[in-house]
């Protein structure tokens, strides 16, 4: 089984428009750090909380390395360095991470990356969903920023324009 660590902002993306199950199908058990169900239960304004605890295929763990976890202080979020020390703590398969910083350093640590919209083609390429663009269409309404450009270009690569 793959070790896939996900991110708080692809969660609460996925959960915004009912496809927080594409994680589930697609890799049947997810790992979030629990610095990151934080942000997604405690922090979340209310509308936007996510009790990750109640879903049986999300294991919620904690970072064993406190230390990097305090020399990784940059300009990225508690959640976002939890990601990457987790990943790297498991020896993990796949991050999963909007952040364009972010996704940089997932990278530079020699991480394989992908995010919210790389779920959502892969999700297409197996069949679990029709169609990309009504799901990009929720999440732009649900306030999720995708660029005229990217847009385009997701829908080029979904074979839907």
């Amino acid at each position: 089984m793959l070790k896939v660590v996900v991110n708080s902002t692809p969660l609460i993306a996925l959960n915004a428009v009912n496809q927080l199950s594409i994680l589930e199908a697609l890799y049947k058990r997810i790992i979030v750090p629990y610095g990151v169900y934080e942000e997604v239960f405690f922090k979340a304004p209310t509308n936007k909380k996510i009790d990750l605890s109640l879903f049986d295929y999300i294991l919620i763990e904690r970072v064993k390395n406190a230390y990097a976890k305090e020399l990784l202080q940059t300009s990225l979020h508690k959640g976002e360095i939890e990601v990457i020390l987790l990943a790297q703590e498991i020896n993990a398969d796949l991050c999963i991470i909007d952040d364009y910083l972010a996704r940089k350093y997932a990278s530079l640590f020699g991480l394989k990356v992908t995010g919210t919209i790389g779920v959502l083609l892969r999700a297409k390429e197996n069949q679990l969903i029709k169609e990309i663009k009504p799901i990009l269409n929720d999440l732009i309404k649900n306030g999720i920023y995708i660029s005229q450009e990217l847009y385009e270009h997701i829908l080029t690569l979904a074979n839907e324009n």
